[in-house]
């Protein structure tokens, strides 16, 4: 007696990518930490009180300035999250680019609120890892 399954293969190509694991995480990440930049953007924008001043430090800029520039770096970290739940190659460069953007924003804002800034550095140095080594092929193995 032969017995006969009629079991249902799974192609690699589906009609939706789906991200999977280090992408997914990545994919988190920049959200919250667009949505906290956003939020701290705000903050920097409406409350200058809200922030310490640090005198003599060589990269002193306007603090409203500051807040515009986290505002948008925040935003655009959240659409590019959205893009990374669809483990898009464009999702994985961009992410890349705007966690370097914000390393950079928070080490000039040091003096503002340093131990965010640390903490926001040490949040995009992961993103970008995790973006950083997710295969290249996107092969996942087929049930038989």
């Amino acid at each position: 007696m032969t017995a006969t399954h009629t079991g249902h293969v799974r192609s690699t190509k589906q009609s939706r990518p789906v991200a999977e694991g280090l992408t997914v995480f990545a994919a988190i990440m920049l959200m919250i930490a667009g949505i906290l930049a956003v939020c701290r953007g705000i903050m920097a924008i409406a409350e200058d009180e809200v922030f310490v001043s640090t005198r003599n430090y060589v990269f002193e800029f306007d603090l409203t300035g500051w807040g515009w520039v986290h505002l948008a770096l925040g935003a655009v970290a959240v659409l590019v999250s959205l893009g990374l739940f669809q483990a898009s190659l464009w999702a994985r460069v961009a992410g890349v680019a705007i966690a370097g953007l914000i390393i950079i924003a928070n080490f000039l804002s040091l003096p503002y609120y340093p131990v965010w800034s640390i903490v926001m550095i040490a949040f995009s140095a992961f993103i970008i890892w995790a973006l950083c080594v997710v295969k290249r092929d996107g092969s996942r193995d087929q049930v038989r």
